[in-house]
């Protein structure tokens, strides 16, 4: 019988072959960049991340350039400090992004 593995399973055994995924702390803020097979690929995540981003109410500063998104976390009403809204939507964007291995 074929076994689904969960997203977030999925993203942690593409993590163990790609470390230059995770997540980086730098400046009281979480960091990573994204990267697609094209354009049309990270828009696409940009656009699919938009519901779990409203859904948590806080927003990600992030830049497309091409095949890749920069995105940096953190609270600002926290006094630009990580907080537990920026792992879950870390998590969340892990989640999305799990789409396009």
């Amino acid at each position: 019988m074929l076994s689904i593995l969960p997203l977030t399973t999925l993203l942690l055994l593409k993590k163990s072959y790609d470390k230059d995924m995770e997540w980086t702390k730098e400046s009281n803020a979480l960091h990573k960049t994204y990267k697609f097979k094209s354009f049309i690929e990270a828009i696409d995540f940009m656009s699919k991340s938009v519901r779990s981003i409203e859904a948590l109410n806080h927003h990600p500063e992030w830049c497309n350039i091409y095949n890749k998104v920069a995105v940096k976390l953190t609270t600002h009403d926290a006094g630009n400090t990580i907080t537990e809204k920026d792992r879950k939507l870390a998590e969340a964007l892990d989640e999305v992004y799990c789409q396009y291995l």
